[in-house]
């Protein structure tokens, strides 16, 4: 079985949503990128900040910055570019139906009205991708989602939320290797 060949963590660009829920998946890219020393940059044709994953020369992070309801643009030019197959690409994202404590890892599956994962899953035409879904919580009435994703979470949410982005990078070797089993069970076990 191949493993994980490239990292995407969802979000959307620009300073007023850096500290949003929603940008939970360019937090996790970038603590990864910052605990290897791998250096992402704006990469036009990619449509994102694009860089390999030190020291894996055939592992790469992206980050795209087209907003999130177009994140299959920017997974589909480089996955395309590279020649890479839906299993071989991890999505990062926020997750609504989890609490801020929890991290699930699972492959394929709906895109439980998640803007970025139905873009992925129209442009690569399956949804047989990777998700990392980092809980962030919900608001408790489904008016209220849109508003709750694109503000920063609270204080305690926060830090659950941190814990989850560390204990998950701990899998990272796993993925890439593709001993998903593994993985999973790190992560699914308190």
């Amino acid at each position: 079985m191949s493993g994980i060949k490239l990292l995407v963590g969802l979000g959307n660009p620009g300073d007023k949503y850096v500290a949003t829920r929603h940008n939970a998946g360019f937090w996790w890219v970038d603590q990864l990128a910052n605990s290897t020393n791998s250096k992402l940059a704006l990469d036009t044709k990619f449509f994102g900040q694009a860089g390999k994953l030190s020291p894996h020369a055939d592992t790469w992070l992206l980050k795209p910055t087209t907003f999130m309801n177009a994140s299959g643009k920017a997974v589909a030019a480089l996955a395309n570019y590279y020649k890479l197959t839906p299993e071989q690409i991890l999505v990062i994202h926020d997750e609504l139906d989890l609490p801020p404590e929890t991290v699930k890892l699972k492959k394929g599956g709906g895109h439980g009205g998640h803007n970025g994962l139905k873009d992925i899953t129209a442009v690569l035409g399956t949804p047989d991708f990777w998700r990392l879904r980092l809980g962030i919580g919900h608001p408790g009435d489904r008016n209220e989602v849109v508003n709750f994703v694109l503000k920063a979470p609270l204080k305690d949410e926060l830090t659950a939320i941190n814990q989850c982005i560390d204990k998950s990078i701990e899998v990272v070797p796993q993925l890439l290797k593709g001993d998903f089993e593994n993985a999973m069970l790190k992560l699914h076990t308190k």
